[in-house]
């Protein structure tokens, strides 16, 4: 699969001490120029459905149970592989010093109707919804986000925002 992009976050001086690896797959879900994406109302933010891989799954069976937990996605069908962001960022846990995240991004095609999403307590505590919405919208929200430096601007966004200007590109007829 291909390399999209490979960053550092600025805080981080060397990638060095105690790395937590982190395995990601994300799903790129089109309908013309609609896309598929969650809402945090926490960060203001659009992201790709989709999240970590559990140590005894696949991409593809992680990726899968990502976009149904998240989204209410049925019949998930991996079109085409995408691409890999590969990342290092400041770590939130206390038995690391940074995250090297290694996001996998499929094409996906799945039943128009969704079903209900099962989100974790954490994603409803953020007011995590899912939202079909342009594209080009949603990279304009993003890009005023990162512009106006918001308070709850996460860790995310960059990257998030990185592939949606990619996949408009690429994939947006």
């Amino acid at each position: 699969m291909r390399l999209l992009k490979k960053t550092i976050h600025k805080d981080i001086e060397n990638i060095e001490g105690r790395i937590y690896e982190r395995i990601a797959a994300r799903g790129i879900v089109l309908k013309g120029s609609k896309i598929l994406l969650l809402y945090t109302k926490r960060y203001n933010d659009y992201s790709f459905p989709g999240g970590g891989v559990d140590p005894h799954e696949d991409l593809i069976t992680g990726l899968k149970r990502e976009l149904s937990e998240e989204t209410g996605a049925t019949n998930v069908e991996v079109i085409q592989e995408y691409g890999i962001f590969d990342e290092y960022r400041p770590s939130y846990y206390d038995d690391s010093d940074l995250i090297h995240m290694t996001s996998y991004f499929y094409v996906c095609k799945i039943d128009e109707k969704l079903g209900n999403s099962n989100l974790e307590d954490y994603e409803i505590a953020n007011g995590m919804s899912t939202i079909w919405i342009d594209i080009h919208e949603a990279i304009r929200h993003n890009k005023e986000v990162i512009a106006n430096k918001e308070d709850s601007m996460g860790l995310s966004i960059e990257r998030e925002t990185f592939v949606l200007e990619l996949v408009a590109k690429e994939l947006v007829k």
